[in-house]
């Protein structure tokens, strides 16, 4: 029990650094320096009025020195953060697994909500997450007792990079081929490319954690989460297009708990 409130206060705390990403790097402003300020009035955040959920109750959602309305994002990226630790503890326990899909679930968090604003998904993420990825699973090679190194998790890796990066973009451009190309079908709103280039290095990087089997789960799951939001968004909005990282993030995160239960589904049908 108290390890899983200590992991709750962890997985706040980090949320709270991920708002920060979440606001800066669309910006291309630096996430570290300077500290946490009001993005209206400029003002320093003092550590008081930084305390993830109790600061932002207090001051009623708003800047203490400007009355600006802070939002929700904050309280949610905070929580859903501190929610994603706690179910990690609970399934790796203190263990190397558990900091390294730590690292994941947090660029996952960045990206969906970077995404579902700025319709981006930066690099920096992306093929920072897949460079770690890849590193953080050749490491998780080496056995100490005795001193042994395997080869899969590396293995594993390299071909979720590979698989899932080329498997939804040759899908993309099958796609645009299809569509743009066999069809005729105009382009609409300017889109030529169902696929962006920021969904295929996503991927690639869920795949570097993943491996390449989760990677493909992800990619068959990502469709069916998508397409409810897809319809509804046709219809309200009368727009076709929808950020596409939210889904696929969703779907690594199912992927990393139940692989092969979902997996098992399949096959029995």
């Amino acid at each position: 029990m108290i390890a899983n409130i200590i992991a709750f206060i962890f997985g706040s705390i980090m949320g709270s650094f991920l708002n920060v990403c979440i606001y800066r790097m669309p910006l291309g402003e630096s996430v570290v320096w300077p500290g946490s300020h009001c993005p209206k009035c400029k003002k320093r955040i003092p550590a008081y009025d930084n305390i993830p959920f109790i600061s932002y109750i207090l001051l009623k959602g708003k800047c203490r020195f400007c009355k600006e309305k802070i939002s929700f994002r904050y309280i949610i990226v905070e929580l859903l953060t501190a929610i994603m630790f706690v179910a990690l503890f609970a399934h790796f326990g203190l263990s190397y697994d558990f900091f390294f899909y730590m690292i994941l679930v947090c660029a996952l968090i960045v990206a969906t909500f970077i995404d579902i604003q700025h319709r981006i998904i930066p690099d920096e993420i992306s093929l920072g997450g897949m460079i770690l990825g890849f590193i953080l699973s050749a490491i998780k090679g080496f056995n100490l007792k005795p001193i042994t190194y395997n080869l899969k998790p590396t293995i594993d890796s390299f071909l979720g990079i590979i698989i899932g990066g080329g498997i939804i973009y040759l899908t993309g451009k099958i796609f645009d081929l299809i569509y743009f190309k066999l069809l005729k079908r105009p382009p609409i709103q300017g889109e030529t490319e169902s696929m962006g280039g920021g969904d295929v290095k996503l991927l690639a990087m869920i795949g570097a954690f993943l491996g390449w089997q989760k990677a493909v789960v992800t990619f068959l799951l990502a469709p069916f989460l998508g397409v409810v939001i897809g319809v509804i968004n046709l219809i309200v909005k009368k727009d076709h297009t929808i950020p596409y990282g939210p889904f696929l993030s969703l779907a690594a995160i199912l992927s990393l708990f139940w692989a092969d239960k979902i997996i098992g589904l399949f096959l029995l049908r």
